[in-house]
């Protein structure tokens, strides 16, 4: 008995009773878990963009500052040209979106008709079988089901869209006070660091300012040039509303992998009401888009600066969107890259102490 007890399969058992009882514990917590976690990311959300906005802002800030500006006008600077080029985009862009809203909002019933028409078509087709017909016409069911959902939802939630809109609010002050007191924060953070450990902080510091820094300021004009892109391929093609889409190609497409298809969904949508020709040239539009992005446009912008295995990033944007849905998606990426250089550095650090 003492052998076995003394032994690596005995000691085995232990950690998997002790992990499988750690687990029970926390499935038993998961209410107050999931709550502390919700009250968490309503409170600490415009902090963490705020803090998103002021490290792409920041090699600007302290360019100016470097050339003998106070951050704060140098700041105050950055917001007044913002501001400006958004209400000249604004002005230029607001025009163009409301016509072709009103125009989507004038051909809504003929896209209906079309597309009842195709479904119409698919049920009364005898090349697919009844399995099949059941079986779109459930999907589109279902559809409309989330649709009502969705709009139902959306109601009914006016306090949490007004929570939202004073949370937009706010973001652009705290960025400014963060931006301000940028150098202040990171002195502050170094201080409480050992004096023994100080340049070992620094260092991994400035290893995840540079392993995110270029993505995180790159994926901004990758977007915007692919969704410029899009934009022009739609024209070419004679899509309608190609603002409104590449639009939404250009937002979506800071997702790694997933995004293009979550852009190239609504046009595919918009597409197939009309001919299945123009379904196809949506898919070829798409496709170059990525194409030019994924082999000339990221590697010129953005680098290979996260050296993170494809995998790797699928798992961090299945893991993200579990926690956080689309924003979760959004952000795991750069999270996990970071994560994956703190515990570069915890590994050498004990790889350095155990050779000592």
């Amino acid at each position: 008995m003492e052998r076995f007890t003394n032994s690596r399969l005995f000691a085995g058992l232990v950690y998997v009773i002790l992990g499988l009882a750690a687990l029970y514990l926390l499935l038993q917590l998961k209410p107050l878990i999931v709550n502390v976690y919700n009250f968490l990311k309503a409170v600490l959300a415009p902090f963490l963009i705020a803090m998103i906005i002021s490290y792409v802002l920041n090699p600007i800030v302290s360019m100016l500052n470097d050339r003998k500006m106070p951050r704060t006008i140098a700041v105050l600077l950055i917001y007044a040209v913002f501001g400006f080029a958004i209400a000249v985009v604004l002005v230029n862009l607001i025009p163009m979106v409301l016509e072709q809203l009103e125009e989507l909002n004038r051909h809504v019933p003929e896209l209906t008709v079309r597309a009842q028409d195709i479904v119409s078509d698919l049920n009364n087709s005898s090349l697919l079988p009844e399995s099949v017909r059941t079986g779109i016409n459930n999907s589109l069911y279902q559809m409309e089901k989330r649709l009502s959902a969705a709009i139902f939802d959306f109601v009914n939630n006016i306090g949490a869209m007004l929570n939202a809109l004073f949370i937009a609010f706010i973001i652009p002050f705290l960025a400014f006070y963060i931006l301000k007191d940028f150098e202040v924060f990171e002195r502050t953070v170094i201080a409480f660091v050992p004096k023994s450990h100080r340049k070992g902080a620094v260092r991994l510091l400035k290893d995840i300012d540079s392993a995110l820094g270029s993505y995180i300021r790159g994926q901004f004009f990758v977007c915007v040039i692919v969704g410029t892109l899009a934009y022009i391929g739609y024209l070419l093609i004679g899509m309608p509303y190609a603002l409104l889409l590449a639009g939404i190609v250009a937002i979506t497409n800071i997702i790694p992998y997933l995004g293009p298809f979550f852009g190239a969904a609504p046009a595919l949508i918009v597409a197939s009401t009309l001919s299945v020709k123009m379904v196809l040239l949506v898919v070829v539009v798409n496709t170059v888009c990525q194409i030019l992005e994924g082999n000339v446009v990221s590697p010129q912008v953005v680098g290979r600066t996260l050296h993170m295995h494809p995998l790797t990033i699928i798992f961090a944007l299945l893991v993200g969107g579990e926690i956080a849905g689309i924003v979760g998606m959004i952000l795991a990426v750069p999270i996990f890259a970071a994560l994956k250089v703190i515990f570069q550095h915890i590994f050498a650090y004990y790889v350095r102490r155990s050779m000592v």
